[in-house]
């Protein structure tokens, strides 16, 4: 007897299930099952892949969900029901049901549905009870037979004819009773019955990695005893054979899953567009009202373009035929309507104060889009093609990625939410899934292994960006594109065939991996429908979550016909607009300054370009891009553009053939004579896919049509259609007078550039971006770095590298003030920028407003200038500023100007202006400051309950008692001052990086007595360099000779990378310190990659060691003082290094001297007496000499 599988979940249930889709439908497929239903918990997540994976099997797909129904009356728990899905109608109730469960009764992190709702929303559906979890099942094995009835019978009722009573024979407990009791209630009530097995997963032996999974989604851990284990063994996907052994007894039951799968006959429509519906003012044509508003668009654009009437009138035929063929093509396939709505919310943005960038991809190959305003390059002056974005000879979805200022982006998803119904638009949902290293320390955690042992088999697995990395073994014919773990990583097979825990690990973790893990957001694609969202696919919310996505990821909600809009936030939009503010503020000769003015042959900015100094250079800030235009030397837009498209695998092999025919250093020739002009401009290369194109055209006889099919072909490299698209290459070239030697010669150049060729659209609206953050650097170097660091305000990182570029720009930076600063950074003048106060961690927006609004009198108040720490405290809104806040303010040091000097205990006589407490002396008063909060503070809480009052010995006007006595502020408390290390570290916690100054400064003058060599100095030789500095960015990583640690040195002058192989990283581990001066030995060499210098290091020593090695002795001034010599060397010893040639004692010497007015004496105390020279010991031996004389004598 035939059997259908009528309740799966697969891994889109998400917190259950780990079935994959295709191996489900391949299932069935091989078991001769006729059909299949996908039965996901709460959602259709993959019905549109389940959809299209079954009929590619020649399996009917049935739609269906396993729903959480909202508990009534005296129901505490919710209990299930099983909706599959008949017809269209059954369909959008479905989509309707979920949509409603899911934005408005989300409840414990699932939707729940609400009975009243089925009510109006059962057509075209079938329910089935949901067996032991159902309503129905819940009552009998509760023993409540009248509630089961009743339950029953309204589901009866609701489904007319559509219900049906679920058995399950799965292994659980509960299932026999359940199945005794259920099909007698049947029998009694005249209702059907059906056979279903819960499926989780494919095969027996996937239960245990089921459990990890489930566990995984719970926080719980396998070897939980309290764990609530709510499946079995038993659910995989059973073949018919074993549920009719299963359901032998009850025949009709096995019968009844195979009429409703025959019951159930969905069809969707894919791969059809269903475009929203512009509206069209004045009642015209959507035809005549786009070719309006194209003529009318290009008409402003030209006007901007050539000013000069004259020239306009010579160059607008060859524009207006342009556009008069796009169209015509887009009327042709129908997308007016999408051109449209993208030019209007692009056109709201732009009149609302929303940055808009330039195109992205190949839409910037448009004039359409041009004139309509969606892009901002004129394609006909860069040479773009439209047959690249939109291709007459191939229907296909045009698709327009849009940049929007990250600020801003929300505002414009909200005009198109109001201008098209709320209900119409909707984001769209992303899946999670567990990658490799994310399954090994899931699966970790859920077997209860330690977190160190977890993350040493994670650290193993290499992790590349943009790669696919696996846990799977090497099969025999291993994927190019794939990564595999064991294959990189030996030590993973080496751990798993010695350790027990490690195999069972990474066991688990291969079957886990890919599986979805969680539901998320795209970052910027927004559907609008052309009616409902629900029309086409359920809705999802996050509870919690104000925003609701499609149920369906971006290639499903395309293939079911709603259209996606990319809403992308670029920072470099919100820089540049920050920029231009800043500009227009505060240069009047720049008051109407517009990027789109701009010329783009300024010598001054392809002058930075030339130079590298590209940091924060949108496109060309990596260290590698730097060299490559140092290489270059652009001097014209189309340079950057070119530049723009090779930097990326594949193409790079042509960059030093590209820079020496750039700079007359190698001959520019071409495959073709007939191919100059369309590689003249790349010096004779192939760098864009539209050149591919052109040349398919001119050589080949193709229409650029036609010329993209053949792009796309040689992308795909399928043979068949290679040597057919041969074939007719050959032909066009024979009929131009080209050989088929020749002509293949040039067709084997294209194929081979075509794959990794560059869309050109793209390039060149990104290099224009690219080229006005230039000149803003250039031209306006403060308005730059504030604009860029009041952006990057969060990322320390971010902001510590431009502040290094900023120095090195000859940018100043005014330290952080209460008296002056704001939220953001500020331009001062042309060469300053104001530190911005938001950038100090633990202060927040809001409470730096209240600051500013203290100081400038928006509190209320009158405003002024804080006077002191006290007088801020008292002044500031105590709501909005806490402890916490006020000391990060101090330790990054804005309070500094307020206490420039130390004034201690100073009194009521003191001048007005002053603040009346005690001062502490600029940075180094820090510490006092830091003491003080807590007083501060209470100071202004009592100064607060007192407002209203006056003091109680003030008597009024004859003077003989001051008002002071209950307002006088109290000083300072005492605190040691820092020395500059402490100093920098506490401002490292606030700010993230050393402002002030530099922790070298502590060790400088002593370490320049031994180590004169500067890192600013340094050139490429093979002698060894003696260099010291401050170590940062420590990293370790697997070389091609074993791991090695990577790290930046430091030392004022510039900064260097360091390389330490295994042996010596391994042998000093305790001395590799982040902000540790490091004094380093080794060969300076040139770094291809960065252009610059990179230190292979040989040996290392922290500043103890360095005194030990390179130190002379210790000279001690006695003159009749006693040394306690015995406990000096006791308490630092010397180290001892043991050797082959025995031990051999590391320290210093000691000599000591005598000095007196007719005699000197020095005394060397021998290597006996030498110690270790670390910090706390010269400071005794300073603290025991005569007069504190005790120095290290170098050289």
């Amino acid at each position: 007897m035939s059997f259908v599988h009528l309740r799966l979940h697969s891994e889109y249930s998400v917190v259950d299930g780990m079935l994959r889709i295709d191996d489900a439908a391949q299932a069935a497929r091989s078991d001769g099952q006729v059909a299949l239903a996908l039965t996901d918990l709460n959602n259709l997540f993959g019905a549109v892949q389940f959809y299209q994976a079954c009929r590619g099997q020649g399996v009917k797909p049935i739609l269906g969900v396993d729903l959480w129904m909202e508990p009534e009356g005296g129901d505490k728990q919710p209990s299930r029901l099983l909706l599959l899905v008949q017809d269209m109608r059954g369909y959008l109730n479905l989509c309707e049901l979920l949509a409603r469960g899911w934005t408005g009764n989300a409840q414990r992190t699932q939707a729940w549905i609400k009975w009243a709702w089925l009510d109006e929303l059962n057509e075209g559906l079938i329910a089935l009870s949901g067996a032991d979890g159902g309503c129905v099942g819940l009552a009998l094995l509760a023993g409540d037979l009248p509630r089961a009835q009743a339950s029953a019978q309204r589901l009866a009722a609701t489904f007319g004819g559509r219900f049906y009573i679920e058995l399950q024979r799965a292994g659980l407990p509960s299932n026999e009773t359940h199945v005794r009791r259920a099909v007698t209630l049947a029998a009694q009530m005249q209702l059907p019955v059906v056979a279903t097995h819960p499926v989780q997963f494919l095969e027996r032996d996937d239960f245990e990695a089921h459990e990890a999974r489930v566990c995984v989604a719970e926080g719980e851990t396998l070897a939980n005893p309290r764990r609530i284990k709510r499946f079995g063994a038993e659910q995989y996907f059973k073949t018919q054979a074993q549920m009719q052994a299963l359901f032998a007894d009850l025949p009709a039951a096995l019968a009844n899953s195979v009429a409703i799968a025959r019951r159930c006959n969905l069809q969707l429509t894919l791969g059809k567009p269903q475009l929203p519906n512009f509206p069209i003012p004045g009642g015209m044509a959507l035809e005549d009202y786009f070719r309006k508003v194209s003529f009318e668009g290009l008409e402003q654009r030209l006007q901007m373009l050539y000013p000069e009437a004259a020239e306009r009138e010579r160059q607008r035929p060859r524009y207006a035929e342009r556009l008069e063929f796009e169209i015509v093509t887009i009327l042709k396939m129908g997308f007016p309507g999408y051109f449209l709505i993208v030019s209007d919310f692009i056109k709201w943005a732009l009149a609302h104060g929303c940055p808009v960038g330039p195109g992205r991809g190949s839409g910037a190959g448009s004039l359409v889009a041009y004139s309509l305003f969606i892009t901002g390059l004129d394609p006909l002056q860069y040479n773009l093609l439209f047959e690249r974005f939109l291709n007459p000879e191939r229907v296909s979805m045009p698709d327009f990625d849009i940049d929007f200022c990250q600020a801003n982006r929300e505002r414009v998803i909200d005009y198109v939410k109001a201008r098209y119904g709320r209900d119409a638009v909707s984001q769209i949902a992303t899946f999670g899934t567990m990658a490799a290293k994310a399954a090994l320390r899931d699966v970790g955690r859920v077997l209860g292994m330690g977190y160190g042992q977890v993350d040493a088999i994670a650290k193993l697995v290499p992790a590349p960006p943009g790669k696919t990395v696996t846990l799977a073994r090497l099969p025999d014919k291993p994927d190019p594109g794939v990564i595999y773990a064991r294959r990189e990583a030996p030590e993973l097979e080496q751990r798993e065939a010695a350790e027990e825990e490690v195999a069972e690990l990474l066991s688990l973790a291969m079957r886990v991996e890919g599986l979805v893990r969680n539901v998320g957001m795209h970052a910027g694609g927004v559907l609008i429908a052309p009616g409902k969202i629900t029309d086409f696919c359920p809705l999802y919310q996050q509870p919690g979550s104000a925003s609701a996505v499609s149920q369906f990821a971006k290639d499903d909600v395309e293939a079911i016909g709603l259209v996606k809009f990319d809403f992308l936030g670029l920072a470099t939009l919100t820089i540049l607009e920050q920029a231009k503010n800043l500009i227009r503020a505060r240069r009047p000769e720049h008051r109407d300054f517009d990027y789109e003015r701009l010329p783009l042959d300024d010598p001054k900015v392809y002058r930075l370009f030339s130079e590298g100094k590209t940091e924060a250079v949108f496109q060309f800030e990596s260290r590698g891009m730097q060299g490559m235009l140092r290489e270059a030397r652009p001097t014209r837009i189309e340079d950057l553009i070119a530049l723009n498209a090779m930097f990326r695998p594949g193409p790079m092999e042509n960059i030093p053939s590209f820079c020496a025919r750039k700079n007359g250093k190698e001959p520019v020739t071409y495959p073709h004579p007939l191919l100059e002009p369309v590689l003249a401009e790349t010096y004779g290369i192939f760098v864009y896919q539209e050149q591919v194109m052109q040349a398919a055209q001119i050589l080949g006889g193709y229409s650029l049509g036609g010329a993209d099919l053949l792009r796309r072909a040689m992308g795909k490299k399928k043979p068949e259609e290679m040597a057919k698209q041969r074939e007719i290459f050959r032909a066009g070239a024979l009929a131009k007078g080209i050989d088929e030697a020749k002509a293949d010669e040039v067709f084997d150049l294209m194929e081979k550039f075509a794959g990794y060729g560059f869309n050109k659209s793209h390039a060149a609206a990104y290099s224009v971006l690219a080229y006005h953050t230039a000149w803003v650097k250039v031209h306006c170097p403060s308005e730059f770095y504030a604009a860029n660091m009041t952006v990057e305000m969060a990322d320390t990182d971010k902001l510590k590298l431009l502040l290094e570029d900023a120095r090195q720009f000859g940018i100043d930076f005014e330290p952080p003030d209460v008296n002056r600063g704001v939220y953001r950074f500020e331009p001062v003048d042309d060469r300053t920028v104001r530190y911005g106060l938001g950038a100090i961690k633990g202060t927040g927006q809001a409470a730096i407003e209240a600051i500013v609004a203290a100081r400038e009198g928006r509190a209320g108040e009158g405003g002024a200038l804080f006077r002191s720490l006290f007088d801020f405290c008292a002044r500031v809104d105590r709501q909005r500023i806490n402890k916490r806040v006020v000391e990060a303010l101090i330790k990054a040091g804005a309070f500094d100007k307020l206490h420039a000097d130390r004034a201690g205990g100073a009194g009521p006589s003191q001048a007005a202006d002053a603040p009346s407490g005690g001062r502490a002396e600029g940075a180094g008063g820090r510490a006092a400051l830091l003491a003080s909060v807590s007083l501060a503070l209470d100071w202004a809480d009592t100064q607060a309950a007192h407002a209203d009052q006056a003091g109680l010995f003030d008597f009024g006007d004859d003077g003989e008692v001051s008002h002071a006595a209950s307002t006088h502020e109290p000083a300072l408390l005492a605190a040691a001052p820092w020395d500059v290390k402490e100093r920098l570290t506490h401002e490292k916690t606030a700010i993230g990086f050393f402002l002030s100054g530099h922790l070298f400064e502590q060790s400088e003058a002593e370490v320049r007595l031994f180590c004169r060599t500067r890192i600013a100095d340094l050139v490429d030789s093979r002698e060894p360099q003696l260099l010291a500095g401050i170590a940062s960015e420590l990293r370790v990583v697997n070389g091609q000779r074993g791991r090695v640690m990577i790290l930046k040195i430091d030392d004022r002058s510039e900064v260097i990378e360091a390389v330490l192989n295994e042996e010596l990283f391994e042998a000093q581990r305790e001395l590799l310190r982040e902000d540790e001066l490091l004094v380093v030995q080794g060969r300076v060499k040139l770094d291809r990659f960065s252009g610059g210098l990179r230190l292979d290091v040989a040996a290392l020593w922290d500043l103890a060691g360095a005194r030990a090695r390179f130190g002379r002795y210790l000279a001690v001034a006695v003159n009749g003082v006693p040394l306690p010599l015995n406990d000096l060397l006791r308490q630092w010893p010397a180290r001892r290094l043991r050797t082959e040639h025995g031990d051999l004692a590391q320290g210093l010497g000691i000599r000591l001297q005598l000095r007196r007015p007719d005699a000197t004496a020095d005394l060397d105390l021998g290597d006996e007496a030498r110690f270790w020279p670390c910090d706390e010991a010269l400071a005794r031996w300073r603290s025991v000499a005569h007069e504190g004389h005790a120095r290290i004598v170098y050289g």
